[in-house]
């Protein structure tokens, strides 16, 4: 392709930067033309990633948003929420299209973003553009969108599994339990004893049992999708592995419904959906088996003796959970093959 989209990534230097660059490097489509890190302004980025020597040694520079417009047509923004609220408005103004990595723009109701983030939100008329980038679900809104707002991992992991049940009807909504574990990485690079390899390393543990603001974005998302007023439980975990996520999802069946009928909605709803792997009966997902991917391998098991279903779902965090699903949906908005750059 001669005439190559210009995309800058602004938090570049991050876990989701880093994994950006390493797709949109070798991408058909994109050309990188900005990287933005204020930690590492004047670095090249092979000096701060060493793997990345002769594939991306441009320099980093702080943040200008008036440079970012000039060079380039698209930008992922990979900030800390509350900080992405106060960007995105101004790269849109500069005619940008963005795709926004925080959960800033994630919410349809402000009420729900502000209880869950504890932020003032200062752009709430942005929440009704942006459209929510999971491509399974809003493929069409995606392609024509000017602002993109990419998933929380355990969203994605847990929305695609539940979605094709919840939809039917085929489960008690108020029975639903959410338990999942993500890797280190899904805390994002940082410095913080409580991520560091000893405290890590040979432990399981749970975090935020109550109130985990990704609860509030399952819930809103569900919410939407099926009109039903979804409340559920959530609990995630930390688990010692650099990247990856499990969800185990239960909940209870109304009365009727078997294996075969429970199976059948995830074979009509995924069977198109490249990035979505349902399954044979029986095998159940692995976080080895998504590593590095933009897959979510899902499986679903029903136990006669309580009526109850169990879901499992696996992605990589990094991937299907942050930046390999941003490159999907920058697929979408930019006319590529949705696999482009992924496979």
């Amino acid at each position: 392709m001669d005439n190559k989209v210009r995309i800058g990534i602004i938090g570049a230097t991050g876990y989701v930067g880093a994994e950006l660059v390493r797709v949109l490097s070798r991408h058909k489509g994109f050309e990188i033309s900005s990287l933005v890190s204020q930690s590492y302004a004047g670095k090249a980025f092979s000096e701060i990633y060493p793997a990345f020597r002769g594939l991306a040694d441009m320099k980093c520079s702080p943040l200008d948003i008036s440079a970012v417009a000039d060079s380039c047509d698209v930008v992922v923004t990979a900030l800390p929420h509350g900080v992405s609220s106060e960007v995105v408005p101004v790269l849109l103004d500069k005619g940008l299209r963005v795709l926004d990595h925080s959960g800033d723009f994630r919410y349809k109701n402000i009420g729900t973003y502000e209880k869950a983030y504890k932020l003032k939100h200062p752009v709430p008329e942005l929440l009704s553009e942006a459209v929510y980038g999971l491509p399974e679900l809003f493929r069409d809104q995606i392609a024509g969108a000017r602002l993109v707002a990419n998933p929380g991992c355990y969203p994605t992991c847990s929305i695609l599994a539940l979605m094709p049940l919840l939809k039917r009807g085929t489960i008690d909504p108020s029975s639903i339990i959410v338990s999942a574990a993500s890797g280190i990485t899904g805390a994002g690079r940082k410095a913080d004893i409580a991520y560091n390899f000893c405290e890590t390393s040979e432990n399981f543990k749970a975090y935020s049992v109550t109130g985990h603001r990704h609860t509030s974005e399952i819930e809103e998302v569900l919410s939407m999708q099926t009109g039903t007023e979804i409340v559920l439980t959530f609990t995630p975990h930390l688990a010692p592995m650099m990247r990856g996520m499990l969800a185990t999802i239960y909940a209870d069946i109304y009365s009727g419904a078997g294996l075969a009928e429970i199976r059948a909605a995830y074979d009509d709803d995924y069977k198109n959906e490249f990035f979505v792997r349902f399954l044979p009966e029986g095998v159940i997902p692995e976080t080895r088996n998504v590593s590095n991917s933009n897959f979510a391998d899902i499986s679903v098991f029903f136990d006669e003796r309580t009526g109850r279903a169990t879901i499992l779902s696996a992605i990589d965090n990094l991937g299907k959970g942050a930046s390999l699903q941003a490159v999907q949906a920058l697929n979408i908005m930019f006319g590529f093959d949705e696999s482009e750059g992924l496979i």
